[in-house]
Formats: C-alpha cells, sequence, structure tokens
C-alpha cells in the first residue's frame, strides 16, 4: 500500500516558549497563523533557601530537545511533513541568569530565576552608591535597582561561586539569560555555538543602555561586571544560527524575544498606546509607547518593547510586573495541598462566589510594581470560622486581579489616556471565573482572543518575518484577524471600589515583613522540618486570640487541609 501523502500547508514556522514553570514548542502555519501542533514539559524548581529558586539549565535545555521531538512526532501523526518549519523562534523568562562554560559546555552553577530574593543585600549596598540627583541606573536602563534584574544575581554569582570566579579568571565564562544559553547550546554549543542575545532581554540586565542599545561600560563598572562574558547583542528577528542536532537540523534560529516582548508581538500591539497583560507565573502588563522611552512616575519600568529586524527601528513600553499570579495556584497544590491540579482553583472558586472578606496578598517575593517593596511577605487576611479551602482559592484569583488593577491604574496615569479594554494572554486566562473578576475589578471589558498561545505565536512571527526567511508578513493588511472572547464588568462600581480599598489595606498589612538581616541569619533548615499545621496554629494563635482553645483551632485545620 502506498504511503499516505503528506498534507502541504505552505511554510510553517516552530516557536520554543520557555517559561518558569514549563516549557512549550509550537508549530504555526504562518500564512493563517493557525497552532497545528504543541508539546509540553514542567519544569522543576528548587529553593534551596528561604528566598531562593533555582533552576538547572540543563534540564531546561533538555526539556527543549524534548518538546521539539515530540511536537515533530505528533506532526508526522497528522501527516504534516516538518521539512515544511522553515525557521525558529525562542521566546523566554527573562532576567533569569546562566553562567557556563565555553570549553564544556557545562552550566557553572543553577540558573538564578528572576524570583529570586538572595541579592537584597547586594541591591541595598548598591544603592549607597547611587546619588540621590544623578539615579544614572534607572535614567540608561529605565529599571529600579532590584533584585529582579540579571545584573545583581550575576554579581553574587562572581562573589560567590569559585567555579565562577575560576572561569572568568581562566576566560572560559559566558553570561546569559535563558534565550542566550537555549541560543549558543542549539547552534552547536562548545563547537561554535552562536553566544547572543536579543535587545529584549538585554534591556531586563540593568547592564544595557536602552537609548544606544549596547551594553554600557559605565553601568558594568558600577556592578563590576566583566564585559567579556557577554553576549552580542541582535535585533529580535534575525538569524541567530542554525539548529545543529535533532529533528529539525539545519533549520535556522531566527526570532528572539523575551516573553512578555512576544506576547505584545503576539497580540499585534504594533501601535503606541495598545497594551496587552499576560497571566503566567507572574503577570506583565505592557503597553507599547512607540519610538519614544516613557518614564513612569508610578513604579513602571521603561522597557524595549521589539526591533524586528537589524535595520528596523526599535520600539518601548511601560511595563508594570507582578512577582506571583500563577505561582500562587502553583504553592496552593504543591505546598498547601488545596488542590491536586491547577485546573482545580475554578472549581473550587466557583463553589463559593465569593472570599466571604478574606484577602490574600502573595507577596513570596516582595512587591514588585508599583510599589517595588523587598520587605513585603504573603499573608492571608480577614479570616474567620467560616472560611475555608474555597474562599482562600476564590482570595487567591482575586490577587492576581487586585495587582493587575494596581498596575492599569499606575499606567493609565502615565499614559494619560485611559485603557478602555484590556487584551489578555497566558494559560491563567482559560479560567473564565478569573477573567469575569478581572473584568468587574477593572471595571473596563476584558478581551481574550481565542488562541491564547499569543507568546509563543510572537516568536514564531519575528522568526519567520526575519530577513533570509521572509515566510511571514508583519504588514498591517497581512496579519491575520483574531476571534476573540469578551468579558463584560458584572457588579456596579461602587462594589469594585470597596473591594479594592479593602485589598488596598491588605497590601499594606504585607509591607515591613522582613529584613535583610533577618532574612539572611538564622537556620530556615529548623522552620523546614516544623509542619505545615504548626505555623497555621500558630498563625491563628496570634491573630484571633487565646479565647479559642487549641481544640478548636485543630478543628478548623480541616477547612484548609482536608
Amino acid at each position: 500500500m502506498a504511503a499516505a501523502k503528506k498534507a502541504v500547508l505552505g511554510p510553517l514556522v516552530g516557536a520554543v516558549d520557555q517559561g518558569t514553570s514549563s516549557t512549550r514548542f509550537l508549530v504555526f502555519n504562518s500564512k493563517t497563523a493557525e497552532l497545528l501542533s504543541h508539546h509540553q514539559v514542567e519544569i522543576k524548581q528548587e529553593f534551596p533557601r528561604e528566598g531562593w529558586v533555582e533552576q538547572d539549565p540543563k534540564e531546561i535545555l533538555q526539556s527543549v530537545y524534548e518538546c521539539i521531538e515530540k511536537t515533530c512526532e505528533k506532526l508526522g501523526q497528522l501527516n504534516i511533513d516538518i521539512s515544511n518549519i522553515k525557521a525558529i523562534g525562542v521566546s523566554n523568562q527573562r532576567e533569569t541568569t546562566v553562567v557556563w562554560d565555553k570549553l564544556t559546555g557545562e552550566p557553572l552553577y543553577n540558573a538564578v530565576v528572576w524570583l529570586d530574593l538572595r541579592t537584597q543585600s547586594t541591591v541595598e549596598n548598591l544603592s549607597k552608591r547611587i546619588p540621590g540627583n544623578n539615579n544614572f541606573v534607572k535614567s540608561k536602563t529605565g529599571l529600579p535597582l532590584s533584585t529582579y534584574f540579571s545584573a545583581v544575581k550575576l554579581r553574587w554569582l562572581l562573589d560567590n561561586v569559585r567555579k565562577v570566579q575560576k572561569a572568568v579568571e581562566e576566560d572560559r565564562a559566558l553570561f546569559g539569560t535563558i534565550d542566550s544559553w537555549l541560543i549558543w547550546s542549539l547552534t552547536g554549543g562548545a563547537n561554535g555555538g552562536v553566544h547572543c542575545t536579543d535587545v529584549t532581554n538585554a534591556s531586563r540586565t540593568m547592564l544595557f543602555n536602552i537609548h544606544s542599545l549596547e551594553w554600557d561600560k559605565e553601568l558594568c563598572e558600577f556592578f563590576e561586571i566583566p564585559m567579556k562574558v557577554l553576549p552580542n547583542v541582535r535585533s529580535s528577528s534575525e538569524i541567530y544560527g542554525l539548529m545543529k542536532a535533532g529533528a529539525l537540523e539545519g533549520v535556522p534560529i531566527s526570532g528572539c524575544l523575551g516573553d512578555q516582548s512576544a506576547a505584545l508581538v503576539g497580540q499585534m500591539c504594533f501601535q503606541d498606546g495598545q497594551a496587552k497583560n499576560t497571566y503566567g507565573t507572574g503577570c506583565f502588563l505592557l503597553c507599547n509607547t512607540g519610538r519614544k522611552c516613557v518614564f513612569s512616575e508610578h513604579g513602571l519600568l521603561t522597557t524595549v518593547a521589539y526591533k524586528l529586524g537589524r535595520d528596523k527601528p526599535v520600539y518601548y513600553a511601560l511595563e508594570g510586573s507582578v512577582a506571583i499570579a500563577g505561582a500562587v495556584i502553583r504553592w496552593l497544590r504543591d505546598n498547601l495541598g488545596i488542590i491536586k491540579s491547577s485546573e482545580e482553583i475554578e472549581k473550587l472558586a466557583k463553589e463559593v462566589g465569593t472570599s466571604y472578606g478574606c484577602y490574600f496578598v502573595p507577596a513570596f517575593s516582595g512587591l514588585y510594581a508599583p510599589y517595588w517593596e523587598p520587605s513585603a511577605r504573603g499573608i492571608i487576611c480577614g479570616l474567620t470560622q467560616f472560611t475555608n479551602k474555597c474562599h482562600i482559592a476564590f482570595a487567591a484569583l482575586e490577587a492576581v486581579c487586585f495587582q493587575t488593577r494596581e498596575i492599569l491604574d499606575a499606567m493609565n496615569r502615565d499614559c494619560g489616556i485611559p485603557l478602555s479594554h484590556l487584551q489578555v494572554d497566558g494559560g491563567m486566562t482559560n479560567n473564565k471565573i478569573l477573567m469575569q473578576l478581572q473584568a468587574d475589578i477593572l471595571y473596563i471589558p476584558v478581551v481574550k482572543p481565542s488562541m491564547p498561545e499569543t507568546t509563543a505565536l510572537g516568536a514564531a512571527m519575528a522568526a519567520g518575518a526575519a530577513e533570509g526567511v521572509g515566510v511571514w508578513s508583519l504588514e498591517p493588511e497581512d496579519l491575520s484577524a483574531v476571534t476573540m472572547e469578551r468579558f463584560e464588568p458584572q457588579i456596579n462600581a461602587e462594589e469594585s471600589e470597596i473591594r479594592y480599598s479593602t485589598w488596598k489595606k491588605a497590601v499594606m498589612k504585607s509591607v515591613g515583613w522582613v529584613t535583610t538581616q533577618s532574612s539572611e541569619s538564622g537556620d530556615p533548615s529548623i522552620f523546614c522540618s516544623l509542619p505545615l499545621g504548626f505555623f497555621i496554629v500558630s498563625s491563628m494563635v496570634m491573630l484571633i486570640g487565646a479565647r479559642y482553645i487549641s481544640g478548636q483551632l485543630l478543628f478548623k485545620l480541616d477547612n484548609f487541609i482536608s
């Protein structure tokens, strides 16, 4: 019997979407933007000490290879010829820092993740060296001095990891964010791998001048970073190199965007004033400000949005960053055991339809925009004997929406023109209760594309449009129309404002919880060995008072952990 004829779909483009929680590889039709197939692998996070967050760079790389191979197998089962894949784009979690040996290809330490807080004392010491009337770090980078960005993570590695120090001394060390690590490895690694990054990822390091679009000598001297370890900075859309192994060997890697910039492109926010909010591990609201840098007066970041070609202009964005969004759902699953899967939270929240006055501020890594308050820590307040795990689940979803409201308010004040609706994307947007809550709390419509994989789509568009590939047109008349789902506010404005003002009160109670000294002293293993019940009971004793006997308190634990 003759072999089944392979389907001819025209040029295809693949996209690596390497996030904090998982890695995916997706393949799109470049003419219709249709998603044809994908594969996903969850990534482990390690927490060696309180406030530390790490990942294994080799596990991340292996997950990329696995996703590519599995997706190609699925395409084969669909009778789609993988030789039609003409380019690959890379989208990645930003700021996460890797240092590796260019001779062996081996990482010299785990990847220090963007959420990591170990550098707080470094940040405090550096901030004392910045003149109050001349914050040259912010004016050159658009960023506040924070544990969030790569420069202080790299500084910590240089100060504390002997293998990194030795490799730098011997000129063997290379630094990069996840995009650099992946592109170097996929294009040959120790055998001629290309050490590069794009302008969007470079703009998140605190070493990159967003005006000149170059590594900045003064910044590198301030952070004491040797410039020889830094990758070459390229545009977001050009051929960087070819895949050197696997099913797609020989295919060019020709697109690279930090995940939030990729989502901005995927949502087709190419006009000044267009904005999108992505709900992933964190929450990120970006507004395209065109070809001009707009500096925020209300706690937002100024960042590079994209540069879609070597000779194309650079576009900028204002960004509001929330550290914990989807991560709070993972925490409820993995740390408290309230849910067995992330999807369960919608069911729990639906059972009660309210938080019953319970507010959850998930400041696990301090507060990002608009506060930039590293001393904050997570709190749950407004608890009563009636509160159960369904109310906690609902409060967790509300927390994501309230945090988005805070950065949207800041964005509206900076831009001067309030957004009439919010375009959204990311894995959490599949949760209809979350989307309705978001519309209610913002009191504007929330608009979601029917195909939510906009981050991967943006990386694919950049790759397909690159010079020398040319299979994806970014001309407005050629961009595919996207069908949208719309969520309208269903509560009155007064109720929305009351809930928001109570949230703000809860946020203030989370601030000032830790100092550098308290977070860096003591043995965290002492606390790690105590049962969860100890913390809940102790907290309830402190908050509720001694008039409740311990038996009642233990009985109440069933509401949360049964």
